[in-house]
């Protein structure tokens, strides 16, 4: 810390002396042109952020970067060409031999500091040897650890970055003590493993999938007709569109033919909209077993199967099961609507779904700073029914997100109908989310996310299953359309409700448009009006200020609330000014003070190992790449923000408000460094969702 602060002296010496040297007529926009000065209306005209004079400066020289990182990439990819690849077992044996180093100290005996204390003895894949890691562990890191406050010993022990500060040493006097958590909706180890062998028996959903004729020997033509009726609703809204199109000036819609060389060059519509369209796979099959042969049931309903699969499926060819009853009543099967959980998201502050950021420590410090409702990064289904570690980290809940919900992703209503069962059973939500409006090409291309918006009527039966299969509030997330210019949520308002969803939230662009140009807020208001009244809207989209939130809700009475996504990314404390309805010119001080809780909660998290920093940093850098956008509101000429403005090269009021302006990874690097120490040697970063191209952002 005191390097870093003799580091940030000299720099500001450095920053005096270019303040003096600054013409004071010129200035610089966000190319890096310079330029007459404009006024501010101007400025705000060419979305530029206009920043008062006396902190303009010219834009930072990059060549010698740019040089040093180019030539820094060329030698990887030389040396990638002379190397070998290596087989799947060679691989493995690196893997096995860097876990049996001394730099992975077992667990086990690093929580008790006894190499007894391992069950495994000399067969353990880790490595027992506590001088040899000590030897090579890096310098401890300042502050407390962060579980000091927690009962019992740091679930760590000698891998501990802060092992200085625990009281007890390593020892540990409860092993079972180490394994308490405050955080929620973990995946149980027996239950992940039937998830692995395909062993869990769905009992509601395939009933309610057989009620609505989507599983069994019916299922098939269903389908086809499902999806003859969305290509007719596909075609009749192109029709429609090219109609009105000859009647508009040209550029105002976007013309299909346009759309298709835009989206990787499909040969026609159908085929770019619909990669899935095929039956679905066999594999799922494996599922639908005779009830005879599930005797043990997990948690209420997940059944372990112990039989042959290709046995039981020919049993249940040959003969009726238990499933083919309960299929006959469908009014016994379906939730009434009064029977169902509600959620009220009137007037409360909703924070969106953050794909990579919008993590668990990230909400928590959204919560502190006045969010109501927190939802998880978007999950997929299939990634769910096979037991990835990964993905069900995401559905993890702190105990301060007293509402709390789940956003899944699947392309199927069988997947997403057995994935809601799962999280019910297994997990504590408030509500369900589900994703129709991911514009990323990987989810599109597999029926998923936007793409559903071209298929209505397997929304339609994905709501219907969903909602039946569960009393857990169902909510969708949608965009205005898949293209830009025709936009059809409208038409499709009125039925989402009926179909069982409780809350839609409108995201105002299109799938095409991704994050580009302004969110269009009178076609989200459109929708709220024509929203019936059991089905409560949300709109989403460039909020940055309590004044946008306050129009939004001024405009249309008929909103629930609004959804706040990136603009939480760059100013957390967005929550707070709109609690308080004023701009908050926050200082530098409160700003790092705000970094260190999520290292905190971080560390919480992740862990206080070497492992666990290093994750930590990662995400705290992901997260600096949004934050560096933020303009304090003392150096504007026009307040509050907007979220489309491209802030110049700029100084801050101290030297610390300077560095967290800078958008260069060298930067953000620095700052994690001043909260968890030097990076390791040939560290590297490059942002995840590049949120520094502002019409490329993965989030909003």
């Amino acid at each position: 810390m005191a390097e870093s602060d003799t580091e940030l002296a000299v720099e500001s010496d450095c920053v005096a002396e270019a303040e003096a040297e600054q013409p004071s007529q010129l200035a610089s926009d966000s190319n890096g042109a310079t330029q007459q000065l404009q006024t501010p209306e101007e400025l705000v005209a060419r979305a530029i952020a206009p920043i008062k004079r006396e902190f303009l400066r010219p834009p930072p020289s990059r060549t010698t970067q740019n040089n040093a990182s180019s030539d820094a990439g060329s030698k990887p990819s030389q040396s990638s060409l002379v190397k070998e690849k290596k087989s799947k077992r060679q691989l493995k044996r690196e893997r096995r031999q860097e876990q049996k180093s001394a730099l992975n100290l077992c667990p086990e005996v690093s929580k008790s500091g006894d190499l007894s204390a391992c069950p495994y003895g000399d067969k353990c894949r880790y490595s027992h040897d506590i001088e040899a890691f000590k030897a090579q562990k890096p310098a401890d890191l300042e502050g407390d650890c962060p579980f000091l406050s927690a009962d019992g010993p740091c679930p760590y022990g000698l891998t501990c970055r802060f092992l200085g500060t625990h009281k007890d040493g390593a020892t540990a006097g409860n092993p079972n003590a180490l394994k308490k958590t405050s955080e929620i909706n973990g995946l149980k180890k027996d239950v992940q493993k039937l998830l692995w062998k395909n062993k869990v028996r769905f009992t509601k959903a395939d009933a309610v999938l057989k009620s609505l004729g989507l599983m069994g020997p019916n299922s098939k033509k269903k389908k086809l007709e499902a999806e003859e009726k969305d290509q007719i609703v596909l075609n009749n809204a192109h029709a429609t569109d090219s109609n009105k199109s000859s009647m508009k000036v040209a550029g105002d819609s976007v013309d299909s033919a346009e759309c298709r060389l835009k989206s990787n060059g499909a040969d026609n519509v159908d085929e770019m909209l619909c990669p899935t369209d095929e039956l679905r796979p066999s594999k799922k099959a494996k599922s639908v077993v005779n009830e005879k042969c599930c005797d043990d049931e997990v948690d209420d309903g997940a059944m372990v199967l112990e039989n042959d699969p290709e046995k039981s499926s020919a049993q249940t060819e040959s003969m009726p099961t238990a499933d083919d009853a309960l299929a006959e009543p469908d009014k016994t099967l379906k939730i009434h609507p009064r029977e169902k959980k509600l959620i009220d998201f009137r007037g409360k502050l909703y924070l969106a779904p953050l794909t990579t950021v919008g993590n668990l420590p990230f909400r928590r410090v959204c919560k502190v700073l006045g969010a109501d409702i927190t939802c998880g990064e978007m999950a997929m289904c299939t990634n769910l029914l096979q037991g990835q570690a990964s993905e069900w980290a995401l559905l993890r809940r702190h105990p301060s997100e007293d509402l709390f919900g789940v956003q899944i992703c699947g392309a199927y209503p069988d997947t997403i109908a057995r994935t809601v069962e799962l999280i019910d059973k297994e997990c504590t939500v408030d509500f369900i989310d589900i994703n129709m409006g991911c514009p990323i090409d990987i989810v599109v291309n597999k029926g998923a996310g936007s793409c559903l918006l071209t298929k209505p009527m397997r929304m339609k039966s994905i709501f219907e299953a969903a909602s039946a299969t569960v009393e857990t509030p169902i909510t969708v997330k949608v965009r205005t359309g898949y293209f830009e210019g025709k936009n059809r949520i409208d038409s499709l308002i009125a039925d989402i409700g009926y179909w069982g969803a409780n809350a839609v939230t409108v995201h105002g662009r299109s799938r095409q448009q991704r994050y580009s140009k302004l969110a269009d807020w009178d076609y989200i208001y459109k929708c709220a009006k024509k929203a019936p009244d059991t089905l409560q809207v949300l709109g989403n989209g460039d909020i940055f200020s309590f004044v946008d939130w306050n129009k939004h809700v001024s405009d249309c009475p008929e909103l629930s609330s609004c959804m706040i996504a990136r603009g939480a990314l760059i100013k957390p404390w967005i929550f707070t000014e709109i609690k308080e309805q004023r701009h908050w010119d926050i200082t530098s001080g409160e700003r790092m003070n705000i970094l260190r809780d999520y290292v905190r909660f971080g560390l919480e998290h992740w862990g206080s190992d070497t492992k666990g920093v290093e994750k930590t940093r990662h995400f705290l850098l992901e997260w600096l790449s949004y934050t560096c956008r933020y303009i304090p509101v003392g150096l504007l000429d026009v307040i509050p923000q907007r979220l489309n403005w491209r802030p110049p090269s700029y100084y801050g009021r101290d030297d610390l408000e300077t560095l967290m302006a800078s958008d260069s990874a060298a930067d953000w690097i620095r700052i994690s460094e001043m909260l968890l120490g030097k990076v390791p040697d040939g560290f590297t970063f490059a942002p995840k969702h590049k949120s520094n191209a502002y019409d490329r952002a993965e989030n909003g």
